[in-house]
């Protein structure tokens, strides 16, 4: 492609610079409106610098890459509401045999739950699980922590909703889910044991010291407290100064309505409206008794509501909550069945449509429409009011998709890259072992300098149309190639996912076990995992 006028090529530079920052450093001094505003941002300034005209701008967003990724939150949501990560917590500390055996099962379970439920999700659930059971065993937190996040970055690779620039990979090359696991897993499932391989290496000694028999009383933890963490999916947020604010007007409320009620029981005459009174008081105490529990799942339908609202009239929130008792009475005298079983019977019907979706994409199915038509089956099986669920769908991100699609389809417009791969496509040649080489170097170094899916959407199409001019397998080998290497390059930095930023934000917000994991210590343990998991997973692919 030749390069565009000087004027275009300059102003287009720009616009992708500022995404560019704006996307590596969020919260930059000088401009701190984040990721999300800042790939929009990105994207106006190519339309309004003229390098691309505003049809030209639609056309650059992949719609089926945004169903896919908007499908699999949405069934990450209701795997979270039927405990499945619950479970997965459990499992963690199930008859552990010691400070190696954990690490060893942080290093399977991260990798597993990650190529099936996204890295991001998998590794914001199980920080804090990981954080508590090193605590309750009085081990230091820090090797786990490494092993949680470079395990589920490896492990994502194996499929294409493992992570962003897979679903990128799989929707661009074509590739049917069952041909991208095959490719993939031997690569992984070895990879994931070279990682934990060296990670005991590495922290072998500090594995087998505990520390003083003073610190363990203050630092045991329940068992029940390990396996009671609640989060919100793609959402990653604990409660915030917002949500504390509306937890204390709720109790609040409630508060108002159950004395309001004990007020009406003391002036009532009849005997049966005395009993009555008392009956809804009860009630709203109970009702108040479940938001103290769990007040995250209370209020994230009510996010966007006037937190300065006032209730005037106590009757509607006693009728709201009389009939809600009327209806859960009504729903188990009819159907027979107690909640527990409901429940029960609920959480196994959210499992076998999540079955079915994997079935149906290792079936070659449309992924983009299979993702979301078990979404929608979730939503139709739940039978209530859909709003909860899908708010903890992280829009922000899709949006951040949208104008990264457009930034750097801006970008390439400009000719910058095409002359950039046209110096460096020679040396290339993965039909050779130093093409093979310097090809995973330069994927590596791009997926640290401008983020793993950037990287993909710019280096995509030319590693394949190269790797095509040699054979049609050395196509879907360069694509599967591409997958691998610019997945595994996030474990090189801190800085390198956007898992490894999770787990490290997580821990250092984690309550009563917070922890801080250093730049260095995931760079002097990053290097070199990056370096001998990418070399031997490139020997195991099969393309």
């Amino acid at each position: 492609m030749a390069m565009a006028p000087t004027v275009k090529v300059v102003l287009g530079s720009i616009a992708f610079a500022i995404f560019w920052v704006l996307a590596v450093f969020p919260a930059v001094p000088f401009l701190p409106i984040g990721r999300t505003a800042g790939s929009l941002l990105g994207a106006m300034l190519m339309v309004l610098f003229q390098v691309m005209t505003p049809d030209q701008a639609y056309a650059a967003i992949d719609l089926p890459i945004l169903g896919l990724l908007f499908g699999t939150m949405v069934v990450s949501v209701y795997l979270e509401r039927a405990d499945m990560f619950q479970y997965l917590g459990k499992l963690l500390a199930w008859k552990s045999q010691g400070a190696k055996d954990l690490l060893c099962r942080i290093c399977l379970i991260s990798a597993l739950s990650s190529a099936l439920f996204t890295n991001d999700t998998s590794c914001v659930v199980l920080t804090e699980f990981v954080l508590k059971i090193a605590r309750q065993h009085n081990l230091p937190p820090h090797p786990f922590l490494l092993a949680l996040a470079s395990s589920a970055n490896i492990g994502s690779s194996a499929t294409p909703i493992g992570n962003p620039q897979n679903l990128v990979i799989a929707v661009q090359s074509g590739i049917t889910f069952g041909t991208f696991l095959s490719g993939i897993l031997p690569a992984m499932l070895v990879g994931v044991c070279v990682n934990a391989s060296i990670l005991l290496c590495m922290y072998w000694k500090l594995l087998s010291i505990l520390k003083d028999e003073e610190d363990v009383a203050s630092e045991v933890v329940g068992e029940d407290d390990v396996v009671s963490h609640r989060f919100s999916p793609a959402t990653m947020s604990h409660l915030t100064s917002v949500h504390s604010q509306e937890f204390a007007s709720a109790l609040e409320t409630m508060n108002h309505v159950e004395s309001t009620l004990r007020n009406r029981g003391n002036l009532s005459g009849p005997n049966g409206q005395i009993d009555q009174v008392e009956g809804l008081s009860d009630r709203a105490s109970l009702g108040r008794s479940e938001i103290e529990r769990d007040p995250s799942s209370r209020f994230d339908s009510n996010r966007k509501s006037d937190s300065s609202k006032e209730i005037g009239d106590s009757d509607d929130l006693v009728n709201e909550v009389e009939c809600h008792s009327f209806a859960a009475a009504f729903a188990e005298e009819r159907l027979g069945l107690p909640k527990k079983w409901k429940r029960v019977l609920w959480k196994a019907c959210v499992y076998l449509i999540t079955l079915g979706m994997l079935i149906s994409l290792l079936a070659g199915l449309n992924m983009s429409w299979t993702a979301i038509t078990a979404a929608l089956a979730l939503v139709v099986l739940d039978f209530k009011d859909a709003r909860p669920s899908l708010e903890k769908v992280s829009y922000s991100l899709l949006i951040f998709f949208c104008g990264m699609f457009i930034t750097v389809d801006g970008f390439n417009k400009t000719g910058i890259p095409s002359a950039l791969w046209e110096f460096v496509e020679p040396y290339t040649k993965i039909d050779h072992a130093s093409g093979v080489a310097v090809l995973a170097a330069v994927i590596v170094v791009l997926s640290n300098l401008a983020s793993n899916v950037p990287t993909v959407l710019l280096l995509g199409a030319r590693v394949a149309a190269s790797a095509a001019a040699i054979s049609p397998s050395s196509e879907k080998k360069a694509w599967l190639m591409l997958a691998w290497v610019s997945t595994v390059a996030g474990n090189l930095s801190l800085l390198g996912s956007a898992a490894n930023l999770i787990v490290c934000e997580q821990a250092r917000r984690a309550q009563h076990f917070g922890y801080n994991l250093s730049f260095w210590n995931h760079l002097k343990f990053g290097v070199p995992s990056t370096i001998i998991v990418t070399a031997i997973g490139l020997i195991l692919l099969r393309g």
